[in-house]
């Protein structure tokens, strides 16, 4: 299946299920590798409608890193792991916590 066809089939997903975050998820994920518009269309949409997808934050704050918006990335990072504690997600909060370190090693 073509990226293009992905993407198709996720904007009609998102039509028949406007409140389902996956779907703004799985596009703005599509949409990274020729879109950074649309990348940021989607992840802002997510951090501001749908907080408490913890999928997001990871992908979100690497994106906004590579695209040199440093200040959000640490807060993205920051909130993820807030996030992770508060719903005692283990896995995610180890996750967010490398990925966080790595993030300080490189851009701080």
């Amino acid at each position: 299946m073509s990226n293009l066809h992905r993407i198709q089939q996720l904007l009609e997903y998102l039509k028949e299920e406007p409140d389902n975050p996956f779907n703004l998820y799985a596009l703005a994920l599509e949409y990274q590798k020729h879109d950074p518009d649309k990348v940021a269309y989607y992840f802002d949409t997510l951090l501001q409608h749908h907080k408490n997808y913890l999928p997001t934050y990871y992908h979100a704050a690497e994106f906004f890193a590579q695209q040199d918006h440093i200040a959000k990335a640490k807060g993205i990072y920051e909130e993820g792991i807030a996030l992770a504690k508060t719903s005692k997600n283990d896995h995610a909060l180890r996750e967010l916590q490398n990925a966080y370190l790595n993030f300080q090693f490189e851009y701080e």
